[in-house]
């Protein structure tokens, strides 16, 4: 298949995917304003958890090599 013969096949193809697409999004559901709120405050409480374990897990850490060290 030629050059030309390709480009004409895709822009040909272009308005096929758009009516694809189309017709996916129709399936999607979106979550309620509620879900969102939801499932962003589990993300932060979660982060903030994650980040405090962190941070005291480093503080061993730092003991630890403090005292290995000297």
């Amino acid at each position: 298949m030629s050059g030309w013969a390709k480009a004409k096949s895709f822009f040909a193809s272009i308005p096929e995917f758009f009516s694809e697409v189309k017709a996916e999004m129709k399936k999607v559901s979106f979550p309620s304003r509620d879900e969102v709120i939801g499932t962003t405050v589990v993300v932060l409480i979660t982060s903030v958890i994650f980040a405090l374990y962190l941070w005291l897990a480093d503080l061993v850490i730092v003991q630890l090599f403090k005292v290995v060290g000297s």
